[in-house]
């Protein structure tokens, strides 16, 4: 606490003390570690955002999800996305997950630094994406190449489908390649939040360690 404390002294944040009842009058009874603050969200993106981003970025990584519809899942990936350096998550508006109080919470922080990108039609943002120069890898247990034989290493969109139906076909259709993990036990599939941090820290080990080979 008094970490905290020297923090918010620091960015000039005036901080108060208050017992677990006054707390729980301001956030209701949830689960919290005894510090509350308000803080200004960051702003949602759009296309226009993404594409002028993707203009100045080295190398990008941007996650896709299509039509994932649990907020824990959401905010999980936002969170491996954040840590693998990713420069936005895009989301479609419709029959999908947006940014909520979970979201945040599962985030973990990265809410606050990895941009949410809500788009009306998700197939033509792929190709969007795909005229900025980014390869579209699908997540698909059918995938020609396991994701390590696959070229992760320059700019990627890594495209995930939703926790029932995977990819829908336009979402396949506007991949370039499809990749999968290796399984070997009786389940049929992962969590999309454990396959997209497998799949986001194999990007990121290529980029370390590249590896001989192109698209």
């Amino acid at each position: 606490m008094r970490e905290l404390l020297q923090l918010a002294q620091g960015a000039g944040i005036k901080a108060e003390r208050a017992d677990a009842r006054a707390l729980a009058g301001r956030v209701g009874e949830v689960a919290h570690q005894g510090v509350v603050a308000d803080v200004e969200p960051l702003p949602p993106w759009h296309d226009a955002e993404l594409l002028e981003a993707l203009t100045g970025a080295s190398n990008p990584v941007v996650l896709v999800l299509d039509g994932v519809q649990d907020p824990h899942n959401l905010g999980a990936c936002l969170r491996t996305a954040d840590a693998c350096g990713a420069l936005a998550v895009v989301v479609p508006k419709d029959r999908a997950a947006g940014m909520n109080a979970t979201v945040r919470k599962v985030a973990a922080g990265a809410a606050e630094t990895t941009p949410l990108v809500s788009v009306t039609n998700l197939a033509r943002c792929m190709k969007l994406l795909k005229e900025a120069g980014l390869w579209i890898a699908g997540a698909d247990m059918e995938g020609e190449k396991l994701a390590h034989q696959a070229d992760l290493a320059g700019p990627l969109a890594l495209v995930m489908g939703s926790e029932g139906e995977g990819m829908r076909e336009l979402t396949r259709r506007h991949c370039d390649f499809l990749v999968r993990l290796p399984q070997v036990g009786s389940v049929e599939s992962l969590n999309v939040s454990v396959a997209c941090g497998m799949l986001l820290y194999e990007a990121l080990r290529q980029r370390q360690t590249p590896v001989a080979g192109s698209h």
